[in-house]
Formats: structure tokens, sequence, C-alpha cells
């Protein structure tokens, strides 16, 4: 088109306006297409800058004094309230790291006092420390319970049959708990701030999340006299190719009384017959009477078990020389690279021993640049994007799914980044099978009511 004719088309243009009309077009054969037509999805994307754009060209349905170059200025200019929330969430983050540190140094100091004064009673037991460390440090040195982590710490738990005063609980063990309680009210506003925060995936979160899914604290206060919690954790290797590295199960079964008047029993007990199956008792639980009879009851039976909130352990039990084939569950990763894409499938197959809860396998992943392109998944999935890990979760796993598979695309990567391969999960029944059939009262009267309850959980659960 020459110069003339365009300035004769945008001569006319103000012309075809009409009345109560602020716009119009021009259709004509001689214009030739320079820009793509607008469609939907382009205006959804770029809404919010039209609107902007409009503002600052119209002003109560009249046309500002401003050229086009102004409104992209005023469209890109910085945002001063922008700035300013951008330094008050700095602010409350090192608050709230502030706040952590400080917390974290009030346990140790508690954790200090308390073993000052568990001199001659048990030993509180908190969340899941009581078993976690490895069952080779559990030879018994002195005569005592201990703190929780295994036979071998544990030294001066059962003193307190002769020390702790009768209908008192130990301060040593309640104190801690109800102060830790009271705090982590007062910092509500902090919490609130936390779950902000994890919408956004912020670490610090991580931090502060051991503490809210113990999984000790965080059940119900019981309701029955007494209650036995029966525990066993799985530390497990698996080769990626086959064959198992390490399979090792540790067990322990507690008991919590609530009142003085109920500690003096005796607790009758029966287990699956497992090849492989080591019981330890605590050393001031009577030994011929757990060998001969399966009683777990105290050498003294003048002397009662001890009350409160907290759980006294009194037996533990190692699982080893078990094969591949008694896994809770398998799984499999196979990677393979094709073109410019690396496909991963994994599945899982379950055993029909357990129901399995809350099932996570956390696959890592190469360094990515966008997240992976997932084709087909059994359950749900999510990206921790600051691990670079890739979590695969199954709610339950039960007859109806007792096998699934996951697929997802990357871009070309090493087969061995998918490795090691970590697994989580949780069942309402244990590999020993161990459990209280009755209660035995040392005085007369009937014997109080009790509950139990069991549960395996994963320590260390990998496929490398």
């Amino acid at each position: 088109m020459s110069r003339i004719r365009i300035e004769g088309l945008l001569a006319a243009f103000p012309k075809l306006v009409g009345t109560g009309k602020q716009h119009t077009y021009v259709e004509t054969e001689n214009v030739p297409e320079y820009s793509p037509s607008l469609d939907e999805e382009g205006i959804c994307k770029t809404a919010f800058e039209i609107i902007f754009a409009f503002d600052e060209a119209i002003s109560l349905g009249n046309k500002e004094n401003v050229t086009v170059q102004q409104v992209k200025q005023y469209c890109e200019m910085e945002s001063h309230e922008e700035k300013a929330h951008k330094l008050m969430m700095q602010t409350k983050i090192n608050e709230t790291k502030d706040l952590m540190k400080k917390r974290a140094n009030e346990l140790d100091k508690m954790k200090m006092e308390r073993g000052k004064l568990d001199k001659g009673g048990y030993s509180s037991i908190s969340g899941p420390r009581m078993i976690e460390k490895t069952f080779s440090d559990m030879s018994i040195s002195g005569s005592g319970f201990g703190s929780g982590s295994g036979l071998g710490g544990l030294s001066t738990d059962m003193d307190s049959f002769a020390s702790k005063p009768k209908g008192r609980p130990s301060t040593a063990a309640t104190a801690p708990g109800k102060g830790f309680g009271m705090k982590l009210g007062k910092t509500q506003k902090t919490n609130q701030f936390l779950e902000s925060l994890k919408a956004e995936g912020e670490v610090i979160l991580e931090d502060v999340q051991p503490s809210a899914v113990s999984t000790r604290s965080s059940a119900l206060p019981p309701s029955d006299p007494v209650t036995v919690t029966i525990e066993e954790k799985l530390n497990v290797v698996v080769k990626r190719d086959g064959g198992i590295n390490n399979f090792d199960v540790q067990g322990t079964l507690a008991l919590q009384v609530l009142n003085d008047t109920d500690g003096f029993i005796q607790l009758q007990i029966e287990s699956q017959d497992i090849p492989g199956l080591s019981f330890k008792t605590h050393p001031n639980i009577n030994k011929d009477l757990f060998n001969g009879q399966q009683i777990l009851g105290a050498k003294d039976p003048n002397r009662p078990f001890p009350s409160g909130q907290n759980e006294t352990p009194l037996v533990k039990w190692r699982i080893q020389g078990m094969d591949e084939s008694s896994l809770p569950l398998s799984v499999n990763c196979w990677p393979s690279v094709s073109g410019n894409e690396t496909y991963v499938n994994i599945e899982y197959e379950a055993s029909e021993m357990f129901d399995l809860h809350n099932v996570v396998i956390s696959i890592p992943l190469p360094a990515l640049r966008e997240p992976p392109s997932v084709r087909q998944i059994d359950g749900e999935w999510k990206l921790d994007s600051r691990n670079s890990v890739l979590e695969w979760s199954i709610l339950l796993i039960d007859q109806s799914n007792r096998s699934g598979s996951m697929e997802f695309v990357v871009p070309p990567a090493d087969p061995s980044s998918f490795f090691p391969i970590s697994v989580g999960f949780s069942a309402s029944s244990t590999f020993s099978d161990l459990k209280v059939t009755g209660i035995l009262p040392l005085k007369e009267g009937n014997p109080p009511k009790f509950s139990q309850r069991a549960r395996l959980l994963t320590a260390n659960y990998q496929v490398v």
C-alpha cells in the first residue's frame, strides 16, 4: 500500500465513529494483516496488564492526556507497596529463624536439666527418639531403664521402684512437657506465618515439622488406666538390581500406667515363633518369669510400675535374617533414555501381610528447569523443587491395590541420578505379632482395664 492510501484511510477513520460510541473499526480487502488476531487465551494471560493500561489511559469515561510511551512507563514502574511487603516478609522470616534458634537453645537446656533430675527414677520417653539408635548399642550397663534409646543407655529408670515417691508423678518427666505445650500456644501468630510460608515452599518449615508429628506426643491422651504400646521400626536397604543389603527389625513394648494403684500388675504376652527373633528385657524385669511363662513382671512384686503420662519400655526385640520375600513393600525403578528424553517407570508391589498407610515414595531428580511430565500414576505426586525430589503418595495400600505404577518424563539424565529411593509408610500390625493377652493383678481385686496399640514404622527404608 502506498503512503497516500494509508493516510487516506487514517483520515477517514475518526469520521466513522457514530454518536455515543468511543471506538469503531475499518474493514477493507486492501489492508493486509500485519499482526495475528487476538484470541481468548492470549487476552486472559495479559488481562491485568490490559486493565492497568486502560486505567492509565481512561478516567471516568474520558481519555487521559497521556502518550503510549507514558502509559508503558507507568505500567512498568516499581510499586512502593510491593517493596514494603517484601521487606515485611523478610523481617518476619528473620524473626521466625531467631525464634526457632531460641527454641532450640531452650530445648537443650531442658535436656540438660532433665538429665540432672533423672537420678534414681524412670526417664521420660519422648517421641520417636526411643529406638532411633541401633540395636547394637543396647548392651546392658547398670541396672535401670534409661532415656529410651536402647537397653545399653537405659541405666537408671527401674530404680524408681524404690526412690520414686508414691502418688506423685515425676516432675522431671511432666514439667518440661507442660512448659513446652504452653509455649507452643503462645506462638500462634508465628505458627500462622509458618503456615503461609508452607504454600511458598520455605525450607524453614522443615525445622518445625518433627515436633508436630511426633509419634508419641501427637497421640490422644489415653483413657484406660493401663496402655501398652507395641512398636517396630524397619531399617531396610534394598539393591536396585535385586537382593538385600540390610533388613533389620527393632521392636519395643512400652507401658503407661495412669494411677499408682494400678501399677501392681504383670503382663501376659504372646508372640509368633519367628527365626532370628531375640528378646532383651530390662534388668529389673524377672527374666526367668518371662522366659518360662512369657510374663512381664518386676523382680520385686512390692514395687509398682511407675505411673504418669510417660511410657516405660519393658522389653525390646530384634529380628534378623529375613529375606526379600518378607519385605512389606518392594519398589522397582526403570529409567531409560530415548532421544532427548528420559522415561522413568516405577512400580511397587506390597506384601499381603500388611495394609500400609500414608505411603510416600521419594525419587531424587537431576537438576531440572521445569517440573517432570507425569504420564501415568496410581495415586498422587508432588514436586519438592528445593530438594529436587518427586514424592509419590498413596494414602492406603490394601487388597484393592497391592501393586501400582508411575511413569514420568524428564530431559536426558544419568539413570543413577534417580537413586537412592526413600520409602516411608506405617502399618497397624507388626512382624513379631507380639501382643498382651491379659493383665495379672498382684493385689486383691479385679485387674485394671487396658488397651494396646501396635504400629510398624520405617526408620530407614531405601532402594540403592
